[in-house]
């Protein structure tokens, strides 16, 4: 049974082929355009009117098909040879979001108060004093609530809190996230 419709696409192949290679100035080029082109062609052949211009329709649709590649050819950058590729260095971050998961895992398992306190004085970098002032609350009991929270954290996370610095303020603050960052 003959499809009229692919006859008539099929007769058009040539003259396609001859305006991708003019596009494209490549055979190969343009062989791979007009095969993209008929085949956006047959996925939205119900969107054909008959009796209108199937080779306008055609032409369109592999104009199209050409400008969308080169605009995404544009914006690609070949790199055969691997070069480019071996310039480009990206540190894994899967352990350090493994860390930040479980710090905020143990955050959560900190009492209110003591999870407040840390924050105020290792995230938010206030001097226990100012800690107290935002908690109402002495600078004593700031003081050891700090305390309570390392260590309780320390334990959470299974960290050697012995082997940390103390002075959270007086560390150059760390490139990535680790534990001595809030310990």
């Amino acid at each position: 049974m003959s499809d009229p419709f692919r006859d008539q696409v099929v007769a058009l192949i040539p003259p396609l082929r001859g305006y991708a290679i003019t596009l494209t100035r490549s055979s190969t080029d343009a062989d791979d355009l007009v095969q993209d082109a008929l085949v956006r062609a047959w996925q939205f052949r119900a969107g054909f009117r008959a009796g209108t211009n199937l080779k306008a329709w055609l032409y369109k649709i592999l104009r199209n098909t050409f400008y969308t590649q080169s605009e995404k050819r544009r914006k690609t950058v070949e790199d055969v040879d691997g070069r480019l590729a071996a310039q480009l260095v990206c540190n894994p971050d899967q352990e350090w979001r493994l860390v930040y998961e479980e710090l905020l895992v143990a955050l959560g398992r900190l009492s209110q108060d003591t999870r407040d306190a840390l924050l105020l004085v290792v995230a938010a970098g206030l001097t226990y004093e100012a800690a107290a002032d935002v908690a109402g609350c002495a600078v004593g009991t700031m003081k050891s609530r700090v305390n309570r929270a390392r260590e309780r954290l320390a334990q959470l996370m299974d960290f050697d809190l012995a082997a940390a610095p103390r002075d959270a303020h007086s560390q150059p603050a760390p490139r990535t996230l680790d534990h001595a960052a809030f310990v």
